[in-house]
């Protein structure tokens, strides 16, 4: 595998910028840290991303490898050894070049940095840990950064990238044993999950520590200024070959830079933000329950912030993925972040949404509405007497109405225009609730009549993700498969607040 050296900053960028396109799991949120004298950069705990592409999707954040070469020949992955393509990497001076600079022109808020393989998981980890460091210690960069940990790599090198990251990932891959071992055999599910279960623990750990003396604001360095780059060697974990030293008092003595301190800003310091994970959909021939079952698990076993879809994209010609040049899933995906958000927030199970039997969504209504219509012996539900949970299984009613609904209903009757203005879509609602005993259409509780009604021509429209020259694109959270006319202000809202 020949890597190239000799490439410009530009040309390296153009490269490993690329190549980390594919990689979906960037989002930010669920750190709160302000400026400090001599740094730059801060989060906010509601998420840094200001502004979106047309996908929906955060682009605030550099989004880069660190390297592009891999020493694993992972069948679905277009980086993998055996693929013919340009290699180089970033230096870890490099990569904060890169930061500091877009970071001053207003570009970008964050990091968002994964990588190949590089020779070894800990040579990989090892270079990420540089970098980072570089990052808070020299440069003082305050802001938010998102790595992907190596599986494979020390567990205290993982341990030392936590104290300096926000948010950490270990990407799942495929959802399944099976799949692992047909497209990616030098992986395997416990080289996976142990590090997975590594961060949780230090992130429970974490968390009792913090106390009053923690919580003051710490500086990133000795003093009002940051440590200068000319004074300060590179910590090398190279050094020590029986592995890292597990006393904070010889980590800091044996790495430069390295601090036990639990806590910057006010922030739990040990990945504040909560690790994620992400899996490859429509490269293995997983059903659509058994990837819920799988995200589901995660949630409950690993205390995930979020399980991330990737459709798989058609690239590498090779008899065990989709030939080159199918369509990439993408509605399917999007089916499988809405199921996701009610098993998050609306308290859904995997096996409610979907079973053996049945087990692939509905591509023409979304997962609530198509559990609804499954379940129509519990509807029409009275909104004035409704508890939250079944508040929260009505198709058009979200969280945050949920909520002004059971406040509402303290002080007074309600009515459906009392239930628009609190967010309830009843375009949805509509054929599954009642107030006081009233309807705002005719409720006619059958399956096929309900199916039609919900997906209208005008509705079917906006679910075809094929354009009139046979071109797929990316789903946008903002048009709603609107590709005939502009989204209505209710569904922009929507969009914006997260609410099905």
């Amino acid at each position: 595998m020949l890597i190239q050296k000799d490439l410009t900053l530009q040309q390296k960028l153009e490269i490993l910028s690329d190549a980390a396109k594919y990689d979906v799991a960037c989002t930010s949120s669920g750190v709160d840290r302000g400026g400090q004298s001599g740094t730059m950069g801060n989060t906010a705990s509601c998420g840094i991303c200001h502004s979106f592409a047309a996908d929906g999707r955060c682009i605030s954040l550099l989004k880069i490898l660190m390297t592009n070469a891999c020493i694993h020949d992972c069948r679905y992955c277009l980086n993998r050894i055996s693929n013919d393509t340009v290699r180089t990497y970033f230096t870890p001076e490099e990569i904060c070049t890169l930061t500091m600079e877009f970071y001053r022109r207003n570009y970008i808020e964050g990091l968002f940095l994964s990588s190949g393989i590089l020779h070894s998981a800990n040579e990989t980890m090892e270079r990420m840990y540089q970098t980072l460091w570089l990052l808070r210690e020299v440069y003082g960069f305050w802001g938010y950064i998102h790595v992907k940990a190596i599986p494979g790599a020390d567990p205290a090198l993982i341990e030392y990238v936590g104290h300096l990251a926000d948010r950490m990932s270990i990407n799942l891959e495929l959802p399944t044993v099976d799949g692992l071992k047909s497209l990616a055999p030098a992986k395997s599910r416990k080289r996976i999950l142990t590090p997975m279960r590594l961060i949780q623990k230090g992130i429970q750990e974490n968390h009792h520590l913090i106390s009053d003396k923690m919580a003051a604001p710490t500086s990133v360095s000795s003093g009002s200024k940051a440590v200068s780059l000319n004074d300060t060697a590179l910590p090398d974990i190279r050094k020590f070959p029986d592995g890292l030293p597990d006393r904070a008092e010889d980590r800091k003595i044996l790495l430069p830079g390295f601090s036990d301190r639990q806590n910057y800003g006010g922030s739990s310091r040990f990945v504040p933000a909560g690790q994620s994970t992400q899996m490859i959909i429509g490269a293995t021939p997983e059903t659509d329950h058994q990837i819920l079952s799988v995200t589901e698990a995660l949630y409950r076993q690993f205390d995930l912030k979020r399980v991330f879809f990737s459709a798989y994209t058609a690239l590498n010609d090779d008899s065990r993925l989709p030939a080159p040049g199918t369509p990439p899933p993408l509605l399917r995906e999007h089916r499988l972040y809405q199921a996701d958000w009610l098993l998050r927030y609306y308290g859904f199970s995997a096996n409610e949404l979907l079973s053996e039997e049945r087990p692939h969504f509905n591509l023409l209504l979304d997962p609530k509405c198509d559990w609804a219509l499954r379940h129509l012996e519990k509807f029409p539900l009275e909104v004035g007497r409704a508890d939250y949970a079944a508040l929260l299984r009505i198709p058009g009613i979200g969280v945050r109405s949920a909520r002004r609904i059971l406040k509402a209903r303290r002080y007074g009757t309600l009515n459906f225009d009392m239930l628009k203005k609190f967010g309830v879509v009843l375009k949805r609602a509509g054929y599954f609730i009642t107030c006081e005993g009233k309807t705002c259409r005719t409720i006619r509780l059958d399956e096929d009549f309900l199916t039609g009604e919900l997906i209208a021509d005008d509705r079917k429209k906006r679910f075809q993700l094929e354009d009139p020259h046979g071109r797929y694109r990316q789903l946008s959270f903002f048009d709603d498969f609107n590709l005939g006319g502009q989204p209505e202000q209710e569904d922009i809202f929507k969009s914006f607040s997260g609410q099905i």
